[in-house]
């Protein structure tokens, strides 16, 4: 009831009655005043005038299971979400709860993480009450193969959600970095489990640098947070809502299609290294070429100095700019 009784006074530009959020919940008053009162304790500003009802001033930057819920505007994506004050990985608590059963769209958050994890085992920093981390669950029916192109999938949709609801100019560096003035602010990690040709979970991990005031030294020529480039603090469940947004509606497409052709002219259109040179970097060799963009199954397609067209797998080279991050 408090996930809903949020949800009816966030989407009501009146007052709401106490007699009416009796009579929605087949509840008594006390109970509604318990529930508003738990709101209050919680950070939310809450107008209580006589004769009038209810009315929400301000909502805190909280990341709860009735703040995220309440805001969620999805079929399944972040339908059930199980949120941690702190944990040691989003990752690894909704592979727990992947072996216990959980549904397909369960969406893990934590408010802290002890042991973040990104691409090649890094560490990924995650401070308290600032940042989003997340992790959904999904239980698609499709080759193990395609589980790669994922990645880019909600690649895309992070980055969409924050152009549609924050109005800020994400960028994607391939294959799933999201960066803000050639910085980076969003890391996306893709775990499965599998068979030989059966997909058992796939888990999506997204940490984003969302109101960090402040980079480790060692990192600022290279990562930076939504709110010291754009010089405000971002609501994060609302943020979190409009990526769920975005992701089912790729996601469901993506299923349909089974590859990435229906999102290429988006993807390749935010692309920051699209027509621009960059360094290839191998385990065998590094050379520069020219990035031309995705293909249908997420490769890079890359054009070497001499005109040679080749198509880059992320999982054998990282790509950089030729003068730095990207």
């Amino acid at each position: 009831m408090k996930t809903e009784i949020l949800k009816l006074l966030r989407e009501s530009t009146e007052y709401i009655s106490g007699q009416e959020l009796c009579e929605h919940f087949n509840v008594s008053r006390t109970a509604v005043w318990k529930v508003i009162n738990q709101l209050k304790e919680e950070g939310y500003q809450i107008e209580a005038v006589r004769n009038r009802g209810y009315h929400i001033v301000e909502c805190p930057d909280i990341l709860s299971r009735e703040e995220i819920e309440s805001q969620m505007q999805t079929a399944w994506a972040g339908r059930s979400v199980v949120c941690f004050e702190e944990t040691d990985s989003t990752n690894n608590q909704i592979k727990k709860l992947a072996e216990a059963g959980a549904v397909h769209g369960t969406l893990a958050v934590a408010d802290m993480q002890k042991s973040g994890k990104g691409r090649r085992g890094r560490n990924w920093e995650s401070p308290k009450g600032k940042n989003i981390y997340m992790s959904i669950l999904l239980r698609p029916e499709m080759n193990p193969s395609m589980a790669p192109q994922l990645t880019l999938v909600m690649a895309l949709s992070v980055a969409q959600a924050m152009v549609e609801a924050e109005k800020i100019d994400a960028r994607i560096k391939w294959p799933n970095d999201i960066v803000l003035n050639k910085k980076k602010i969003c890391g996306i990690l893709t775990e499965m489990n599998t068979e030989i040709d059966y997909i058992n979970h796939v888990v999506i991990g997204i940490g984003i640098n969302v109101n960090d005031d402040a980079i480790p030294k060692e990192l600022q020529e290279k990562a930076t947070s939504m709110m010291l480039e754009e010089k405000h603090r971002v609501q994060r469940s609302t943020l979190i809502a409009n990526i769920m947004k975005c992701f089912e509606q790729n996601y469901e497409t993506f299923a349909v299609r089974k590859d990435l052709s229906f999102m290429q002219e988006a993807y390749n259109e935010i692309l920051v290294n699209c027509n621009q040179e960059v360094t290839i970097i191998g385990t065998e060799q590094q050379y520069h070429a020219v990035a031309k963009g995705i293909n249908a199954t997420g490769e890079l397609i890359v054009e070497r100095d001499d005109g040679t067209i080749e198509e880059i797998y992320s999982g054998e080279v990282s790509v950089r700019g030729i003068y730095g991050y990207v």
